[in-house]
């Protein structure tokens, strides 16, 4: 099977590349970063899919930078919609399957149950509208898909939530944390490799295709994930004393970007239909952890 995995030098890219090497060396796989194919690109992208040929595209690319995108629009919607609409037509014509990750934040975030795949999208930021009009293009586009809404990625490279926090904590530095928004924190490695156990079952039975929900199990606010990081990293060591937590309201974090208050999903779909067992958000932070320790 001929990968073309896009977006190859980003957070989630490095995650799927280091899976697909460590877990199917016997697939072909080409990992792009931007330098080697902007997505934006029509020529680029063109080019590198008749260079490629490939059976299925992982699209890892996005623009995520979710204040910033409040003040350059143009710019998500082009990477996030305009360029994922010509990935999809290329990869309905070459009979290609187009798996596309998208966000919790496609959500207004009322209410307290999870959100369920079959909940009306209602984005409240330009980087939500900009992530559900990608998964709207797919789905019109690109019979052939699997889009995966996921949500608070953390893990791998880069800066991202989990890293801040442990990075202030070891300088001794008190922390406030918004404790009324509420999800589960995603450990980027299992994503990838929970996507990619899928993956077989969707190219041989392109009816499990579609689109799904994939983060941990149970619910945290980002206060009690900050709370969890520092106390599990005192008892591993890797921090030396506690800091102090406060929890505040959204209202006193003030962002250019409005977040969704429930980001809960309901994750019992891909469960069911791939047959994967869904951990505790809290049992693969303390592993993500465990393996900081010994320097992973």
């Amino acid at each position: 099977m001929r990968i073309l995995l896009l977006g190859a030098r980003g957070q989630l890219g490095r995650a799927l590349f280091s899976a697909l090497c460590r877990d199917y060396p016997h697939w072909q796989v080409t990992a792009l970063g931007r330098a080697a194919c902007d997505i934006t690109d029509p020529g680029a992208l063109i080019g590198a899919l008749n260079r490629h040929q490939p059976d299925v595209i992982l699209n890892g690319a996005a623009y995520t930078a979710v204040d910033l995108a409040e003040a350059k629009p143009e710019l998500a919607e082009r990477i996030n919609h305009q360029a994922v609409a010509l990935l999809a037509w290329e990869a309905s014509a070459r009979g290609a399957l187009l798996v596309h990750f998208s966000t919790d934040y496609v959500f207004d975030g009322s209410g307290s149950d999870p959100w369920c795949e079959a909940d009306a999208p209602s984005p409240l930021n330009v980087y939500g509208a900009s992530k559900l009009a990608g998964e709207q293009v797919i789905r019109a586009l690109c019979p052939h898909h699997l889009i995966v809404r996921t949500s608070w990625l953390y893990g791998g490279e880069g800066s991202y939530f989990a890293r801040t926090i442990l990075r202030r904590a070891n300088e001794g530095q008190p922390l406030e944390v918004v404790a009324d928004q509420w999800g589960a924190p995603t450990q980027v490695d299992w994503l990838a490799t929970s996507v990619l156990l899928a993956l077989p079952q969707v190219v041989k039975a392109p009816d499990k295709g579609g689109l799904y929900h994939l983060c941990p199990a149970g619910e945290t606010s980002w206060h009690g994930f900050a709370s969890a990081l520092v106390e599990e990293s005192c008892r591993l060591g890797l921090l030396a004393r506690p800091v102090p937590i406060k929890p505040i309201p959204s209202a006193n974090w003030p962002q250019a970007a409005r977040r969704p208050l429930n980001s809960r999903l309901d994750c019992r779909r891909f469960a069911t239909v791939f047959g994967i067992q869904i951990p505790a958000w809290e049992v693969l932070m303390s592993r993500w952890l465990a393996s900081q320790c010994e320097g992973g």
